[in-house]
């Protein structure tokens, strides 16, 4: 198990979901400090209070340029650039605004988290780029969402390219996974309604879809990130792990 006693690492969207996982096993391996980025500064305190590593927080939204020019990540070494959001509509009946959005948080907040990432690493580092299966594997309705993150699966490989042999950058493909970004889904909420509860509704869409016939929880996502942020991968870069339950067989 790689020592991170002497980690300070970066996770966007750390207030929930996959990020928090992650910062919550980072912490117990031993991080230094934990900088945590997210637009809910209520929900994010209150997740950083519960961590045992020294914690920094960074309050606002991805896609801001200014966010990321006026942090100060000295001494970072590990990055995490999980935040995004989803977003469920035919290409057909997304509106401009809609596409822009999605690209906005997902794509632009991916961006410039990592050129701040990399440009702070001045020892070197490790960075690790939450994707998602939908960026390889095309389903109907999602093509903003889709688009996005197919995007960013080649974004990590060509920052490998550039950050190496000082940095490692990775990227990590969930499939269908336990988190909040869900309950903004329209289509969700009515399966939950129909079901009876989240987890019938998770169940569900994942016995369709996942030959494992059920959605990660976020802890399970958070340990391949960790696994790549890690000297146990330290002769990987530039490759996309792609944890799906099997989903884009």
């Amino acid at each position: 198990m790689s020592d991170f006693s002497n980690a300070v690492a970066l996770i966007t969207g750390a207030a929930s979901g996959i990020g928090a996982a992650t910062a919550s096993l980072l912490a117990q391996r031993g991080a230094k400090k934990l900088i945590l980025c997210d637009s809910q500064e209520g929900k994010l305190a209150d997740f950083a209070f519960s961590l045992p590593s020294e914690r920094q927080l960074l309050i606002g939204d991805v896609a801001d340029e200014r966010l990321w020019t006026e942090a100060d990540l000295s001494g970072l070494t590990h990055a995490v650039v999980n935040a995004g959001i989803g977003h469920a509509a035919p290409i057909a009946e997304t509106s401009l605004a809609e596409w822009r959005r999605v690209m906005a948080v997902n794509l632009d907040g991916a961006f410039l988290a990592l050129r701040a990432a990399m440009r702070a690493m001045r020892d070197g580092g490790s960075i690790v780029l939450t994707a998602s299966a939908a960026g390889f594997k095309p389903e109907k309705g999602i093509g903003a969402y889709a688009a996005s993150k197919a995007a960013m699966i080649q974004l990590a490989r060509v920052a490998a390219k550039e950050g190496a042999p000082r940095i490692r950058v990775n990227a990590i493909a969930p499939g269908g996974t336990q988190t909040p970004l869900w309950s903004d889904q329209p289509f969700f909420n009515d399966l939950v309604e129909k079901t009876g509860s989240e987890e019938a509704a998770y169940r569900e869409m994942a016995g369709s879809a996942t030959p494992l016939e059920r959605f990660a929880q976020p802890e399970e996502i958070a340990a391949q990130i960790v696994f790549l942020l890690s000297e146990e991968a330290a002769f990987t870069t530039g490759t996309c792990l792609v944890a799906d339950g099997g989903y884009s067989l």
